[in-house]
């Protein structure tokens, strides 16, 4: 559930055969050749950059550490056509070319393909996993059914973690900053050809921005007795990853990972506009006072605001060479979640819309492909199967007066009987000066006998998914200039959904208080199949042996929603059942890409069409998937390095994406709006200084990101939306003994830039929608070294 419950070519362009081959890719460095040229071999042979016949930026993990970028939220701002919104890590929002995947809903599936370690982790509330000692992170764009499988509609996102390696080497860094922000990271590898060994941890932590009032005796007299609360939007996060590499012959590569990723980072600061903190409201960007449920341990399960989430995961690749030409490449993977979130929907210090969200969840998956390659001729094929079983639990905690006041939900007379005596009824329940004054309505609605009415209800939603596929692609080369490639994914699905809810009648007003049907405990499941046919045909052209054109048709598919809920038909409680339609999407597309001296750059053009387009709405804390009909989305990406001399390279990229819903007056009021979360415009650039003098070499990476208006909710509207805004990094220092150790400092953010990341989210659904702010300036200093 939403919380509505390359750096150009400086990065590493790549093309990927096959998940399979992806696993096997992370294994080999990336050994440029003489020259210059990146050589890369995600489709299991050495291929320049410019012979990858599909869309794909992979940015290393040199490039990142450069930049000074350790999120994925960050590192998105430097890929064309890729935007990643981190509200929290609980619930991350990933968008390729405008169609974002961020639903929580264990019912749903995913329309971007996040990857780790070639396995997929597109479930939303598993799918966020912490950056450090990495090989690189690869954004493939368009639809790639026989690459990456059913989820990646639009296109994927793969983590590719450093691979134990020959030899003994180890490394550490570490910085510290303002809001008290510390970071540690580092690895430890050992071993030889046959066997080797590699551990890597980081730990993270900074205080939160905003500052949280709530609870804090000399704020407020109507804080006292609260929960002290925590700064918000901060971090507290480690993860730890071990690594083990088996190669007892050239024919045969093994590679397990195991993976742990954990936060505990204090709540999200959604800020109400309607509802202002005790001192008066200060705008988006001032403090809050979020005081979430005096029940909140026993009812959400947590004291305070925050995350709790663990992730456990395992990968095991194994490559073997069946004689020259021919090899098998298996990748299998387990992949475990648990998450708590406790969040504060209405944004103000009122008890009223406190709301938790329980995630669990476990996926299996298993893949297995032969490759065949010749002088005219490559070809691949090969079985996946997928597994997964969530559950999203989202707990509700309120004071049964505040809430009927707040949400204007009593009779007239009765609003104005409270009206009358100091009590407004709506958003204005808190008084301008932050006043609730609806904590006082329960003793004016019972006559005194209570001043307080304690009210909680849960639901849950349920999702049992496998989908079993088979899958082949085969190249053509007539000519060493000319390759043409098919390739198609049949699948079949079996979804089972399940839902479940208790929602007890108010005392006050008789009913449940949320719009949502009681089963009493219950649970309804409902089950069906789906099946479908991805196709994609792509043509590479070598015009000279430095520039090549592609082209790619591909069809993409979000798979159909069983969407089951609860209705009272004649007093009976029975099963909701909704089929929305899978999404299909046609993306056709075509570029340029080379080196021309010492510019090397890529241009993309891409029209895509879209038949059901999938809608998330959020009404009264529950959201649901809706059918807005017929879209369109064209678009443009460009991405490019500039070496100039032997000390400074300039990179920048560009994107344009107008994707909207079809101006059409049968698709309602969805009808010509923008895709929520992509801006129309987007750009980045900047330059990598790197100045020898003798031991010591000076570095500096001044960057700038830029984004026009985007909007955060469908239907567009004004009020939930940001204008264009630029951020300006840096990040400077000296390396020491040719590279072994360095010291620097970094800023981000440097001009103070204040924007929003998210706005609407689980109080839209009741009609006062909240804002999250994006990140003020941060800067501080960092060390690391090498041994």
């Amino acid at each position: 559930m939403r919380r509505s419950v390359s750096f150009g070519l400086a990065g590493l362009l790549l093309g990927c055969s096959s998940t399979a081959a992806l696993a096997q890719a992370a294994i080999q460095p990336n050994v440029p050749e003489e020259g210059g040229d990146i050589i890369v071999t995600a489709q299991k042979r050495e291929q320049k950059i410019q012979d990858v016949p599909i869309t794909v930026t992979a940015v290393t993990g040199a490039k990142m550490e450069e930049l000074g970028v350790n999120s994925l939220a960050e590192v998105a701002l430097y890929v064309p056509g890729l935007r990643i919104q981190e509200q929290s890590d609980n619930n991350p929002g990933f968008v390729i070319r405008g169609i974002t995947s961020d639903s929580g809903s264990a019912q749903q599936g995913a329309r971007v393909s996040i990857y780790y370690n070639g396995v997929d982790i597109s479930r939303t509330r598993g799918a966020y996993q912490d950056l450090y000692d990495l090989e690189r992170i690869e954004v493939v764009k368009g639809p790639q059914a026989t690459l990456f499988g059913t989820a990646s509609a639009v296109g994927a996102v793969n983590i590719i973690s450093a691979q134990p390696r020959a030899g003994t080497s180890a490394g550490l860094q570490g910085s510290y900053g303002n809001y008290n922000r510390g970071q540690v990271s580092g690895f430890v590898n050992v071993g030889n050809d046959t066997l080797a060994g590699r551990l890597a941890f980081a730990y993270k932590y900074h205080d939160g921005f905003v500052r949280n009032i709530a609870g804090d005796p000399k704020v407020a007299n109507q804080n006292q007795g609260k929960v002290d609360q925590d700064d918000l939007n901060g971090q507290d996060q480690r993860g730890i990853r071990g690594s083990l590499r088996w190669a007892p012959s050239d024919a045969i590569v093994a590679s397990l990972v195991l993976t742990y990723d954990g936060q505990r980072n204090p709540g999200t600061a959604f800020r109400s506009r309607a509802q202002a903190p005790t001192g008066g409201n200060g705008g988006d960007y001032s403090y809050a006072e979020l005081s979430g449920s005096p029940y909140s341990a026993a009812v959400l399960g947590a004291a305070k605001l925050g995350l709790k989430r663990d992730v456990y995961d395992a990968n095991f690749t194994l490559t073997w060479e069946l004689s020259p030409g021919v090899s098998f490449t298996t990748v299998n993977g387990y992949r475990k979640f648990d998450s708590n979130e406790v969040f504060d929907a209405d944004g103000g210090p009122a008890w009223y819309l406190e709301f938790a969200e329980d995630a669990r969840g476990d996926q299996y998956s298993h893949e297995g492909r032969f490759n065949f390659s010749g002088d005219t001729y490559r070809a691949s094929f090969g079985w996946n199967g997928f597994f997964e079983n969530n559950v999203q639990r989202v707990p509700f905690s309120t004071e049964e007066g505040t809430y009927l006041t707040c949400a204007g939900a009593l009779p007239a007379t009765t609003r104005a009987a409270l009206l009358a005596a100091g009590i407004p009824s709506g958003p204005g329940c808190v008084l301008p000066n932050g006043t609730v004054a609806a904590a006082r309505a329960t003793a004016l609605l019972t006559r005194g006998a209570a001043t307080a009415i304690p009210y909680s209800s849960v639901f849950s939603n349920f999702g049992t998914n496998d989908t079993y596929s088979v899958f082949a692609d085969g190249t053509w080369i007539p000519t060493p200039r000319l390759e043409l490639t098919a390739g198609a994914r049949i699948l079949i699905e079996r979804r089972k959904s399940a839902y479940s809810s208790v929602q007890p009648n108010s005392v006050l007003a008789g009913v449940p208080l949320l719009p949502t049907v009681s089963t009493g405990g219950r649970e309804f499941t409902a089950q069906r199949s789906f099946s479908a046919i991805l196709p994609r045909f792509n043509a590479l052209y070598r015009v000279t042996d430095a520039i090549n054109l592609y082209a790619t048709i591909s069809k993409g598919r979000r798979s159909p929603v069983v969407q089951l809920a609860a209705a009272s038909v004649g007093g009976v409680v029975v099963p909701s059942l909704q089929i929305v339609p899978d999404e299909v999407v046609w993306n056709y597309e075509g570029g340029i890409k080379g080196k021309v001296g010492p510019f090397t750059g890529s241009l993309g053009v891409f029209y895509q069409t879209y038949n059901g387009f999938q809608v998330t709405v959020t009404n009264g804390g529950v959201t649901t998937t809706q059918s807005a009909g017929k879209a369109n989305n064209p678009g443009v990406e460009f991405e490019g390095n500039l070496k100039l001399g032997r000390f400074l390279q300039l990179f920048g990229n560009f994107a344009y994406v107008d994707g909207k819903i079809a101006n059409n007056a049968a698709y309602g009021a969805y009808a010509g709006d923008q895709f929520r979360l992509q801006p129309k415009y987007s750009a980045s650039g900047g330059a990598t200084l790197r100045v020898p003098a003798g031991d010591l070499t000076f570095y500096a990476t001044p960057s700038a990101t830029y984004q026009s208006k985007e909007y955060f909710e469908l239907p567009n509207s004004e009020a939930i939306s940001q204008g264009g805004y630029t951020l300006v990094n840096f990040r400077a220092g000296v390396e020491l003994m040719q590279g072994r150790y360095r010291i620097g400092g970094f800023a981000r953010n440097a001009f103070d830039k204040k924007y929003l990341i998210d706005a609407g989210n689980t109080g839209g659904g009741f009609g006062i929608p909240t804002y999250i702010r994006g990140e003020p300036r941060v800067y501080g200093v960092e060390v690391a070294g090498k041994f």
